[in-house]
């Protein structure tokens, strides 16, 4: 595409795509070119002049592109080296996922991105409709079915395409051949499929936690029970399971497997994957039991079943996304056009967002959220997220995180300033007008057992270090004070205890859960 179009600009890859995509791209030339005869198509030259201009880049490096524009990318999980890239241009940003997958598999682990909070989330929505079941049910129920079939006599194809399915199936089959002490042959389609198997050895810190840990005793990618396919293994017999690309069934050697194998009641074919309208495996997977190939009809004897293994996002991990992320506007991309339909309705309804589903070649016009930045010192920060955490402990959920005062700075940016500091800048003095809450209880302890009773309660509440013992009460955060008055009563008799609270409008929020909590420690009896 850069040479075809004449781009000269940087090309940004992270590492395994850098080794994996001129192989790819090449493997597609051939087919296209040496298989089809296709005229018009690049050359191995245009491959390597366009892998010169490629960049590198770590996951969560920021790199500086120019002046305004900076780029980071985030793990996707889809297939090995896929990253989400976070793309900011100015005070505004966007993020672009590509194909991603929010639930770890076998082989690789979830997609993963901060809340950074864009403007724009572009968003792939293959699976705009479809909640998956359990990934361990499906596991099963695929195991049992190639195992039943096996036994049975008779083949089982399951068409993958070579990156990423093709290895997360042959590390279950394995393992499962392994617990069940199977012998039936596995093969495996040599060519893209090997050479891609090769590179999640050489990087396998983008793989799955469980393959990273066991990695030392064991790579999971040194399969024992799968073999090379080899031309004769095909027309065998006997019964065996072979992966061969591509997974739609529309070219190449799963194609010509499938021709051979189809008429035969025995054999089963599985397919794990999306399939495009009008390929061969779109078409079986709905019933269609005669195919047309060469003016000949194929006739499709074989079981047709189909499980999902795909490592794209199905719409519960779409809007995981969005809530991880949380975006400002929703643009929806790479899906059919009823199904997006209904995820737009989903994420206004249920995110709240506006949402964008525009046609290929359609410009769109995306309003932006208006930005002021505030900043504000470490030291209040810390005094802020304590202060706040008290109240959570509290289980107050309505609770808001209070600060202090924005001070504009200039057009752009405000500071962030406590109270007093606030004062202190414009030079005025504190005026505050204080609330006091008071409780009436019966009791014959003395005023220093009474606040002693009540230095405990306000301990659950409340740090030690920040409470301070005075004379006539507590003093808590140096705001709060808590006392309490006897009037005189003749000997022997319960005294009216006068319970007060005394709070400023600031700590409303504290000073109410405090009062609430020594009011009804101390009720009258």
């Amino acid at each position: 595409m850069t040479e075809m179009v004449g781009y000269n600009g940087p090309i940004y890859m992270t590492h395994p795509t850098k080794a994996i995509c001129p192989i790819l791209l090449d493997d597609y030339r051939r087919i296209s070119v040496e298989r089809r005869g296709e005229q018009n198509f690049f050359t191995a030259e245009m491959i390597h002049r366009c892998m010169r201009k490629v960049k590198c880049v770590y996951l969560h490096q920021a790199v500086r592109v120019d002046d305004e524009i900076e780029i980071q990318a985030f793990y996707a999980g889809h297939v090995l080296g896929a990253a989400i890239f976070h793309i900011k241009v100015g005070d505004r940003s966007l993020l672009y996922t590509g194909d991603y997958n929010m639930t770890p598999d076998r082989h690789l682990g979830a997609a993963w991105v901060p809340r950074c909070r864009p403007d724009l989330l572009i968003t792939e929505t293959t699976y705009a409709t479809t909640i998956r079941d359990s990934k361990r049910a499906r596991e099963r129920e695929f195991l049992e079915k190639v195992h039943s079939r096996l036994d049975a006599g008779g083949k089982v194809l399951i068409p993958v395409f070579a990156l990423g399915r093709a290895q997360e199936l042959c590390i279950l089959l394995e393992t499962y051949w392994e617990r069940m002490n199977l012998s039936f042959p596995i093969f495996f389609s040599a060519g893209m499929a090997e050479k891609a198997t090769e590179f999640y050895k050489l990087f396998i810190s983008w793989t799955s936690q469980k393959i990273k840990e066991t990695f030392v005793e064991r790579n999971m990618f040194d399969f024992k029970h799968v073999k090379h396919l080899t031309p004769e293994a095909v027309d065998q017999p006997g019964p065996m399971v072979v992966f061969a690309t591509p997974g739609m069934l529309h070219a190449g050697q799963s194609l010509h497997i499938f021709r051979k194998w189809a008429p035969d009641p025995k054999n089963m074919v599985i397919i794990p994957g999306y399939c495009v309208s009008g390929t061969v495996g779109y078409k079986i997977l709905n019933g269609v039991k005669r195919l047309e190939f060469d003016k000949q009809i194929l006739e499709v004897c074989m079981r047709v079943e189909y499980l999902s293994f795909s490592a794209h996002a199905d719409a519960r991990g779409i809007m995981q996304l969005i809530s991880q992320c949380r975006p400002g506007h929703v643009l929806l991309v790479h899906g059919e056009a009823s199904k997006m339909e209904f995820l737009k309705s989903r994420i206004e309804c249920e995110a709240g967002l506006e949402c964008s589903m525009p046609a290929n070649g359609e410009i769109a016009l995306i309003p932006t959220r208006p930005r002021f930045e505030v900043v504000a010192s470490v030291d209040l920060l810390k005094k802020t997220i304590s202060e706040n955490s008290i109240l959570r402990k509290a289980k107050d959920k309505q609770s808001l995180f209070k600060a202090g005062v924005v001070v504009r700075a200039d057009e752009s940016r405000g500071i962030l300033m406590s109270r007093e500091e606030a004062l202190a800048s414009v030079g005025l003095k504190e005026h505050a007008v204080l609330f006091t809450s008071v409780h009436a209880f019966a009791s014959t302890e003395p005023i220093e057992t009474l606040l002693k009773r009540a230095m405990t309660l306000c301990l659950v509440l409340v740090p030690k270090e920040k409470i301070d013992t005075e004379d006539s009460g507590l003093a808590l955060f140096k705001r709060i004070f808590i006392d309490f008055e006897s009037p005189p009563t003749k000997k022997g008799e319960q005294n009216d205890i006068l319970l007060r609270v005394t709070f400023t409008l600031q700590d409303e929020d504290m000073g109410t859960k405090i009062f609430s909590k020594l009011r009804d420690a101390f009720t009258r009896t």
